[in-house]
């Protein structure tokens, strides 16, 4: 991969809750079976992955005991207890999954307690770090309406020490205004990438505040991102067509934090390399001008 200067001086790492995290982590969703629904196909190489990645420096790691469900929660305290002392595990409340492994809205209160404990059993932790409200709307889109329900039912277990910071996730930019009126929020996680930037807005007005903003599918999800315009850059500066999706999005504003997911260790590290692709002026340009409309994905 040849790296090109873009003269942006980017920040390697950015505040996460009241720690400083690097800014490129893992998400663990891909380690459950398919569709996220049951054990993988091989549990030894779910466990190396997420040993390969500490062992390359990743200090963030997403999760949710409703991915399996409970799966990737056990596979992480497997693989990782005891944790180190730098690692910052974010976990997600507010769904359930069915028997035919359908997403299920979970937000009544007894449900997201139960959430919460059954996050912090699974993990083997005695409090979660970060616990972000996973909202459900139209697809893996927001939907308008008060948060302030759920919300507070989080907010009353952080006060009891069961969560030590909160944030949201699958929301809009009027929910997260109504959620700090309830509570501290650390980081917002939306659906965001290189040709779905409806959240341009939020993650600048994020910015300004000093929160960080997480995309969920910042490569296009199980159908990842295909673009000829995406292709010719990449193939410009020597890299894939993902890495160069990701270091546009860390060059995209210094509050992003990314958390790609995969079961493959090849994959891991070419995830990871992408946090050494600095993309010239012109570069960025012809990847902002891709629109959705322009792009497509793969099924």
């Amino acid at each position: 991969m040849r790296a090109s200067t873009s003269g942006i001086d980017q920040p390697m790492t950015f505040r996460l809750g009241d720690r400083e995290v690097k800014r490129l982590g893992y998400g663990a969703m891909q380690l459950a079976g398919p569709g996220v629904f049951g054990p993988p196909k091989d549990r030894d190489a779910a466990i190396r992955v997420l040993r390969e990645a500490i062992a390359h420096g990743v200090d963030h790691i997403d999760t949710s005991d409703f991915y399996g469900p409970h799966v990737t929660n056990q596979l992480i305290r497997e693989a990782l207890s005891p944790y180190p002392e730098d690692l910052v595990i974010v976990t997600k409340i507010g769904a359930r999954r069915g028997a035919d492994g359908s997403w299920l809205r979970a937000a009544a209160p007894d449900e997201l307690r139960q959430a919460v404990h059954d996050n912090v059993r699974n993990l083997g932790l005695d409090a979660l770090e970060i616990v972000n409200l996973r909202l459900w709307g139209d697809g893996h889109g927001p939907a308008e309406g008060s948060l302030a329900a759920e919300l507070t039912v989080l907010a009353e277990l952080q006060q009891q020490g069961l969560v030590r910071h909160i944030g949201l996730s699958n929301v809009t930019a009027g929910q997260v205004a109504e959620g700090r009126g309830i509570c501290e929020i650390v980081c917002v996680q939306n659906h965001y990438n290189i040709v779905h930037r409806a959240d341009d807005a939020l993650i600048d007005e994020l910015a300004a505040r000093g929160t960080a903003y997480v995309p969920f599918f910042p490569l296009g999800g199980f159908s990842p991102l295909q673009s000829a315009g995406l292709t010719e850059v990449a193939a410009k500066v020597g890299a894939t067509p993902m890495q160069v999706a990701l270091a546009w999005l860390l060059q995209r504003a210094p509050n992003i934090l990314l958390i790609p997911g995969t079961a493959s260790v090849a994959h891991l590290r070419e995830n990871l390399a992408a946090g050494a692709l600095e993309l010239s002026g012109e570069a960025i340009a012809a990847l902002n001008a891709i629109t959705a409309g322009s792009a497509s994905v793969r099924a």
